[in-house]
């Protein structure tokens, strides 16, 4: 496997460290097993949804946290104690407890999340903040300004 060293673009840049943490973890292997299995869908212009397959597990064994573009994941299951009536003669279903992360670009927020026939969605979409929406900025004509002024000097005499 080839890595990469993105220690150079941490040496030249300010206010960026964000990107280049974002860079330096593509590169590492997801970490965990693999267990919930997850579809990320586009469903909208800037929504988006996430669909956790969460079979067995109630609305109270699970917890959804974001903070800092990272939306927490989590399913808290005790476990089952076997006995001699209740012993397992093969267990294909997995129940365990489990914790998945996902980065979430800037202004994207959880926008709602239900749980449904073992899946668990939860809808996201991005708002981005009027201050950073583009804005048309009005041309004026310089005769019109100088114009302008020369009425405000008239008042002002």
């Amino acid at each position: 496997m080839t890595t990469f060293d993105f220690s150079p673009l941490f040496r030249t840049s300010v206010g960026y460290d964000r990107l280049a943490a974002l860079l330096n973890s593509t590169h590492r292997p997801e970490q965990g097993n693999g267990f919930p299995p997850y579809n990320i869908q586009k469903a909208g212009e800037d929504r988006y949804r996430i669909t956790m397959a969460v079979a067995g597990f109630s609305e109270s064994e699970l917890n959804i946290t974001s903070e800092n573009n990272i939306l927490a994941v989590t399913g808290e299951r005790p476990e089952e104690q076997e006995g001699e009536e209740n012993g397992f003669l093969y267990r294909g279903i997995a129940t365990r407890s489990f914790e998945r992360r996902f980065s979430l670009a800037d202004h994207v927020k959880v926008s709602g999340a239900r749980l449904e026939n073992g899946l668990l969605h939860i809808d996201l979409e991005r708002e981005i903040p009027e201050a950073m929406k583009p804005r048309k900025i009005e041309i004026k004509s310089s005769a019109s300004s100088v114009l302008l002024e020369g009425r405000k000097e008239e008042k002002a005499a």
